[in-house]
């Protein structure tokens, strides 16, 4: 699926999309939503932040399942996620995303991903 959609694209950019003699076709805005020349492009962007958004979910639900195993083995929450670690409840820390960090709440026992 990835070689058809970078095959279309490749094809959209050696015809030029439309653009004549350096000046932007009719169709062209700064908006791609919605320009079927675009779509290749658009769909790529669209598998990037759905797997950056998995990852996400994936790192957040593997923490929190294993802070719920420790609280059930040790009777609280840890209190910070290199407790994890040193339990032995998880082998190390995952990697936040670029441009993101793991934010734990001792209180709730629950791990986000937020901006940094």
């Amino acid at each position: 699926m990835k070689a058809i959609c970078l095959t279309i694209l490749v094809t959209l950019l050696l015809l030029g999309c439309g653009e004549k003699s350096g000046q932007p076709s009719a169709n062209s805005t700064n908006s791609s939503s919605g320009n079927p020349l675009n779509a290749p492009g658009d769909y790529l962007r669209g598998m990037g932040k759905a797997q950056q958004s998995a990852v996400k979910t994936v790192d957040t639900a593997s923490l929190n399942q294993a802070i719920q195993l420790f609280n059930v083995e040790k009777g609280r929450n840890p209190t910070d996620l290199n407790e994890l670690v040193q339990q032995k409840f998880i082998p190390q820390i995952p990697a936040p995303p670029l441009g993101y960090k793991l934010s734990y709440d001792s209180g709730s026992g629950k791990v986000s991903v937020v901006k940094e």
